[in-house]
């Protein structure tokens, strides 16, 4: 996994410093949570000293209206500690929600703007794990960590305080076992710490892995793969298992050891003050004020540990989530040029384009598309054909060459106005849960209901729309799987259409179509491209018969271009084999 060379470092301060930046918008509920908490670290000790003084002045003494004054008093104190607690607790996480709320939308809006290589080569499993899990572990950092040390800290100075000022010596006694607290503590947080950093670990495994399995669940089934990926899976998930269980182990021994020390402290105590009662050396006021006080200062120790691992956890999450921030791997956007009264006039000058360093998938190709035209694509696969595509709708950068629109390099136009003008149909039609209607409007304010079944029924897609279940409001799941591969080209086809492109591609995009969308498609296709410039790739040679100019390209290269009757005059030419083999049967 990426980043994990960053665990079981020292504490980063830098990155801390990043996510308290996060929070500058909420400066008030930062200074009302600080405030809380060190208002609970004066007020909690106070309740022991009360009760000091109630039993040295008034018990004793049998004073009954004191006692009844001061029992008053500390009903009063503990409702203000329980306003003050409940302040802080809200306060505290609020401002962690709020903080990786904020921060989740900057991952989300990052990622939108990211350009496609980048998801080619980082699993969307481990994605997933930044966006969710990492970032919810970032709220720990203001709930559990940061302010709650804080608030233990100042808490541990103040029952301090409070110990020595009422016995130097009694607190000596009642703290001696202190430097065994110390040391568990350590242990502890050391072991918990390296079994967390596990634990984030194995569940971005699992994450990557449920993700790739779920979506290639087809394949697994088709070929048998189930006991192979069932053992895979049970071996990363016994790890994530192990990972917990040691982390568990760590708090069922180190809870343990902290109630021994703090019961032999609590020994120590009882032994020296009862001691030093009888020769009226320590009141007994002071006995059991010190009893409070010793489990008050050893509670905050023995959390201390716990909350400097959240806030560690928390610190490497969100370090994770800062490098995935800062990944430069966004589409260059420095144009300023409009597209308004686009032609759809495309030019390829001796364009090269390479995935890989070294590795080019298009070689110094250059074609001319006239506006208004029809070119087609053919090629075997990994050809470049697709990657022409890419290049055009800049979802990937081009390494050499010019490429223009309406004699313009792409580069100078406005990305968002370029991609808006270019519709893409894809053979593997991705649709978003929800209605057809949704899938088609995809929530644009300019388009509406009426525009939508207007074009439906100019393209004859309404035939197919009709026939479903609620017609556009029909819920098409997740992926589109209700829907046949054919049925969901009609609904990219109808998509395209809204949107009303310049420039139109359709990669393969009839070839999962049967017979009767068929006939539904060649109207819808006929209106699509009509007075559009548009590049077709297609197995299928039918389809492009009437295309303006044909390329053949191998390995990234055009060997071969012409229309349908100047192609098949070449005896020995790459698309005349192509075309005999597919009708082989009509000759």
């Amino acid at each position: 996994m990426a980043n994990q060379s960053q665990q079981g470092r020292a504490f980063d301060w830098a990155v801390f410093k990043r996510i308290i930046s996060i929070i500058r918008p909420y400066k008030s509920i930062y200074f009302l949570s600080l405030i809380m908490i060190v208002m609970l670290s004066v007020v909690t000790p106070l309740r022991p000293y009360l009760i000091q003084y109630t039993i040295d002045t008034h018990v004793v003494n049998l004073n009954v209206q004191g006692l009844i004054n001061m029992t008053i008093v500390m009903v009063i104190l503990l409702i203000l500690e329980s306003i003050v607690r409940y302040t802080f607790t809200y306060a505290s996480s609020w401002l962690g929600q709020s903080a990786i709320r904020d921060l989740r939308q900057r991952v989300y809006n990052h990622l939108l703007r990211t350009r496609l290589s980048y998801f080619d080569k980082t699993p969307i499993g481990q994605l997933t794990t930044r966006t969710i899990s990492d970032i919810e572990t970032i709220a720990d950092v203001f709930s559990q960590g940061f302010f709650t040390i804080i608030g233990d800290i100042l808490q541990l100075a103040a029952i301090l305080g409070f110990m020595l000022y009422t016995d130097w010596k009694l607190t000596l006694i009642s703290l001696s076992t202190l430097p065994l607290l110390l040391i568990a503590s350590y242990i502890f947080k050391e072991s918990v710490k390296a079994s967390f950093q596990d634990v984030r670990k194995y569940v971005a495994n699992l994450n990557t892995f449920m993700q790739e399995q779920i979506s290639g669940m087809s394949i697994v089934q088709n070929f048998h793969r189930e006991r192979a990926e069932y053992k895979k899976f049970e071996s990363i998930n016994r790890e994530q298992r192990d990972a917990n269980l040691r982390s568990v182990f760590a708090y069922s021994v180190f809870f343990p050891v902290v109630d021994i020390i703090t019961a032999v402290s609590l020994g120590l105590l009882v032994w020296w003050g009862a001691n030093g009662a009888l020769r009226h050396e320590v009141s007994l006021g002071a006995i059991i004020a010190f009893i409070q006080y010793v489990n008050m200062f050893f509670r905050p120790i023995r959390m201390l540990a716990d909350r400097f691992n959240s806030l560690q956890m928390g610190i490497v999450a969100s370090e994770r989530v800062f490098n995935l921030l800062d990944t430069e791997e966004k589409i260059e956007d420095r144009g300023t040029k409009s597209l308004k009264g686009i032609k759809g006039e495309v030019t390829f000058r001796n364009v090269t384009f390479e995935y890989l360093p070294n590795q080019p998938v298009i070689n110094d190709i250059s074609f001319h598309l006239p506006s208004g035209k029809t070119m087609a694509l053919v090629g075997p696969t990994g050809a470049g054909k697709s990657s022409i595509i890419a290049v055009l709708s800049r979802f990937y950068e081009y390494q050499g060459g010019e490429v223009l629109l309406d004699g313009v390099n792409i580069r100078e136009y406005k990305l968002e106005e370029l991609q808006k003008h270019i519709g893409i149909i894809l053979q593997d039609v991705f649709l978003f849960s929800g209605s057809v209607y949704d899938n088609v409007s995809l929530g644009h304010p300019e388009v509406n209901r009426e525009m939508v079944e207007r074009i439906a029924k100019e393209t004859g897609i309404i035939r197919f729309i009709d026939r479903l279940p609620g017609k556009f409001d029909y819920q098409v799941q997740e992926r589109g799987y209700a829907l046949s591969a054919g049925q969901r080209q009609l609904i990219a086809f109808l998509r395209a259409m809204v949107f009303n492109p310049k420039i139109l591609i359709l990669d393969e995009a009839t070839s999962a179509i049967d017979s009767e969308t068929e006939l539904i498609l060649q109207d819808a296709t006929e209106a699509i491209t009509k007075n559009r410039s548009c590049i077709i790739i297609a197995h299928r040679l039918s389809t492009i018969r009437n295309a303006h100019e044909i390329l053949v390209l191998e390995h990234g290269k055009i060997t071969e271009r012409g229309n349908h009757e100047q192609l098949m005059a070449i005896e020995q030419g790459h698309y005349r084999k192509l075309y005999q083999l597919q009708f082989v049967e009509i000759a």
